[in-house]
């Protein structure tokens, strides 16, 4: 179905897509003003950031938390913000988000990027992450392409919350239970994620008292989706039971962060140790954490994600590995770890060696 954008507390800002795509040039500008005596809880987040390279862009959806984040960003430097709208053609209502988002930048005059994207998954892969996947390539390649510093992200507390619960559920490990990072690199760009301390009632509850439109995506009502079924039951009740389970949530990923990135530290001074490609002998002489620790960064160098039970059969054999003919070859990820002579060699898909 088509979504509108949210109303506003008077009909004169209930807009319909069709009506919002129209009305932004001729809009006078008492209307584009926000509400006096109402800070914006993006803004203080936005100033305490270290910093940025101008202009920057904004990841802008045309849902709540992108949006006061672009408005946000918009006030604190003014004729530095570009928007990226990314269309995955997933629903039906997606044009109508694209029209919402014109018509905001128009009135606001910053420049909107509208990028289609194909965001087909491979088998074993989840729809969400393939889109995810397909978004961040999108806004990388766009913000390269537009001399963009960085790309702003709206993920709120609410998120790093449902990441965390996320990750329990699969049983993840410190990575996985660090959350999302402030900031992070890809395709050559840097991301930032200023909103993590902000809950999502926050930045909604202030876009409402505001003359702008926004739009619900009806997909996060659909509770096929865990993250939804997250966000619809869990939340609700974590709040009830444990109010400031936002920030307490949100110390625990840092201090995870703070430890995997001291594992990352051992582990690459044990790789320097051990050598490249991994000599058997020398990893049979670490303790086992240690070991798995260094097994783990070594294959993530090869672009290989090893289960907990690959991980666990790769340790048997190398700690069984113990005369000249004993051999080792065991999948793991897209590829297989064999033993070649006295060291470990890893062969990502059909027989194409990713070791360097």
């Amino acid at each position: 179905m088509a979504v509108l954008p949210t109303p506003k507390p008077t009909p004169a800002n209930r807009l319909s897509p069709a009506q919002a795509a129209g009305a932004g040039a001729g809009r006078p500008e008492s209307a584009n003003a926000l509400a006096p005596d109402s800070v914006n809880p993006a803004l203080p987040a936005l100033q305490a950031l270290p910093y940025l390279a101008l202009p920057i862009g904004v990841a802008y959806s045309g849902g709540a938390d992108s949006t006061a984040l672009l408005l946000a960003a918009s006030q604190c430097w003014p004729g530095q913000i570009q928007a990226i709208h990314i269309h995955h053609g997933l629903q039906a209502a997606a044009d109508d988000f694209v029209r919402v988002c014109q018509s905001v930048c128009a009135d606001r005059k910053v420049p909107l990027h509208v990028v289609q994207v194909a965001a087909g998954h491979a088998p074993g892969e989840s729809p969400e992450d393939a889109a995810r996947r397909a978004r961040y390539a999108a806004l990388a390649g766009t913000a390269t392409q537009s001399g963009l510093g960085g790309v702003l992200l709206g993920q709120h507390a609410d998120d790093q919350v449902e990441t965390l619960l996320l990750a329990l559920s699969r049983g993840a490990g410190l990575p996985g239970l660090s959350g999302m990072a402030p900031q992070f690199e890809r395709g050559g760009v840097m991301f930032y994620r200023p909103l993590l301390q902000i809950s999502a009632s926050s930045l909604r509850g202030w876009l409402m008292q505001q003359p702008i439109a926004f739009v619900d995506d009806p997909t996060n009502l659909d509770e096929r989706y865990t993250r939804n079924r997250i966000r619809a039951r869990l939340l609700p009740a974590l709040a009830e039971a444990f109010p400031q389970f936002r920030t307490t949530f949100a110390r625990s990923a840092r201090h995870a962060a703070q430890a995997q990135a001291l594992l990352l530290e051992v582990a690459q001074q044990d790789l320097l140790l051990v050598g490249l490609p991994p000599a058997i002998k020398v990893l049979q002489a670490l303790s086992q954490p240690r070991q798995a620790n260094l097994l783990r960064h070594w294959l993530q160098l090869q672009h290989a994600t090893p289960s907990a039970a690959q991980l666990d059969q790769l340790m048997v054999q190398i700690s069984a590995c113990r005369t000249r003919g004993h051999q080792i070859r065991l999948k793991v990820g897209g590829g297989h770890v064999s033993r070649v002579s006295a060291v470990l060699h890893y062969r990502a898909g059909a027989g194409k060696s990713a070791e360097q």
